[in-house]
């Protein structure tokens, strides 16, 4: 059972990783023990743990001299990093086609229709956390627990990324249709076709890197 010191630095890891995912605490800033204790009312015993566990989630950087800041990805760790991403997305899609329950699939087909919502409102906001309970639906179909935690690990360090990528002119409506591809080959029971629909939709290559890119300069431009 874990401590009330244990839920806190949990509590707080949640805050701080959503802070990154979102851009308010952008790739390279400093995090100050003193100014995130001050900030949350707690001791900095709580802060040094929640950045311990960000470490070791790869959202943290702890530096000689400098302490804490936000982990700021190579161009080439991430093409490595989302490479991984859309191979693991791949195999949840594949063993969810075979796997998938009629309640979960009743729920994948719910959160597209959200995604969908925010995609015709415009708001990549509500579609980028749409489009994440969408994923984890998939994960979960595949029925696959070691699988589950290895795709939930990269995507937690992926997410300030893949946000970006919804900034992009244009990106939502086509991420939507990658979504129904996806979907509609799951609800097929076409494991070979859900997995190749789920690879391109996760992967970063060619113009959408390239995109990517010019996004991730503007981003950590604005925290200069």
């Amino acid at each position: 059972m874990a401590t009330a010191s244990q839920r806190l630095s949990e509590q707080l890891r949640e805050t701080i990783e959503e802070e990154v995912a979102t851009g308010k605490l952008k790739p390279g800033t400093h995090l100050d023990e003193l100014e995130l204790a001050a900030r949350f009312g707690v001791s900095r015993t709580p802060i040094r743990e929640t950045l311990s566990l960000l470490a070791g989630e790869g959202l943290v950087e702890i530096r000689p001299r400098r302490g804490a800041v936000v982990a700021q990805l190579s161009p080439a760790r991430l093409v490595e990093m989302f490479e991984v991403m859309a191979e693991l997305e791949a195999m949840s899609a594949r063993l969810a086609a075979r796997r998938i329950k009629d309640d979960a699939l009743a729920q994948l087909e719910q959160l597209h229709s959200r995604c969908e919502q925010a995609a015709q409102a415009g708001d990549p906001d509500a579609y980028f956390y749409a489009n994440e309970e969408f994923h984890k639906a998939v994960y979960r179909a595949a029925q696959n627990e070691y699988l589950i935690e290895q795709a939930f690990s990269l995507q937690r360090k992926l997410r300030p990324y893949r946000r970006l990528q919804l900034r992009v002119r244009n990106r939502l409506p086509r991420s939507l249709a990658e979504h129904q591809a996806v979907l509609d080959a799951i609800r097929a029971n076409q494991p070979e076709q859900a997995a190749q629909a789920m690879r391109g939709h996760v992967m970063v290559q060619g113009d959408r890197f390239a995109d990517l890119l010019v996004e991730l300069r503007s981003f950590e431009n604005t925290a200069a």
